[in-house]
């Protein structure tokens, strides 16, 4: 049952997608969700003719849990930043998740765990399965939930919370794997996007664990390009290596590990596949 209705959402993105009309991805997160969809993204689809309205809610650090008190109280608490057909980004200060679900008729929108308890399934109840409901109650049922598998920190990370794995990169990774596949055996959520995995492919090639600014936030050129790139795969349902895209200043290998550790993520999310290049 759960392949037929992957083939029949593949039927319809594509659809849309021949059709000319928007997809449309709204991201209620923090800054991981910024580092992987406020840029990238929109330019990887435009390169292949796909147009798309991608928003962002953000607040710093923001974890499921008060994701929820603000769906409950109607905060507003959040920035919304929209990137339109045209590419420009525009920002909206205080505003309310229910106003950000109403503002268009998104396809897809993405929840997340902040990414110190990204590992640990038990924080993310009861509040992701009230974010689900609070969304099939506010928006046409033709949006697709996604959930965002954040990354694990680098090695010698000293970011808070990094001691719930023990400071250890792997274990906080193989944590994340088990919660995320948690959280999609256990809600109905249609679609994983394997970000952390992508990042964790990525440390196999000569980027080594340099995929990270400063030992959290991903590095600004082919760490977000990794993560964009993964987003891609999964929501436009196709391979991204030889997507033409890419932001300027990344070298053509730079480029082949990205997009083949994003597409072996989007193959096998749970597991690492090395990149030898």
């Amino acid at each position: 049952m759960k392949r037929l209705y992957c083939l029949l959402l593949m039927l319809l993105v594509l659809a849309r997608i021949y059709a000319g009309t928007p997809i449309k991805i709204l991201a209620i997160g923090n800054s991981f969700s910024e580092d992987a969809v406020e840029q990238n993204l929109h330019e990887l689809a435009a390169a292949e003719g796909i147009e798309t309205v991608i928003g962002n809610m953000y607040i710093p650090g923001c974890p499921l849990e008060l994701h929820a008190k603000n769906m409950r109280t109607d905060a507003r608490a959040y920035r919304y930043r929209k990137i339109g057909v045209s590419g420009e980004m525009t920002q909206i200060d205080s505003m309310s998740l229910s106003k950000a679900l109403a503002d268009e008729d998104w396809d897809y929108i993405s929840l997340q765990q902040a990414s110190q308890l990204s590992g640990l399934y038990d924080s993310y109840q009861p509040y992701l399965h009230d974010l689900i409901a609070y969304i099939r109650a506010h928006v046409p049922t033709k949006v697709k939930i996604v959930f965002h598998q954040t990354w694990a920190y680098a090695q010698n990370s000293i970011r808070a919370g990094y001691e719930n794995y023990g400071k250890n990169q792997m274990k906080m990774y193989r944590a994340i794997v088990r919660a995320s596949g948690q959280a999609m055996r256990t809600e109905p959520i249609a679609l994983l996007i394997p970000s952390g995995t992508a990042i964790q492919n990525a440390r196999t090639s000569s980027y080594g664990d340099t995929m990270n600014r400063d030992g959290f936030h991903l590095n600004l050129l082919y760490g977000r390009y990794t993560a964009a790139c993964t987003w891609f795969a999964v929501l436009f349902r196709r391979k991204v290596e030889g997507n033409p895209y890419a932001p300027k200043g990344m070298t053509p290998q730079q480029v082949h590990i990205s997009q083949q550790a994003a597409d072996a993520a989007v193959r096998h999310p749970y597991e690492v596949t090395k990149i030898k290049l």
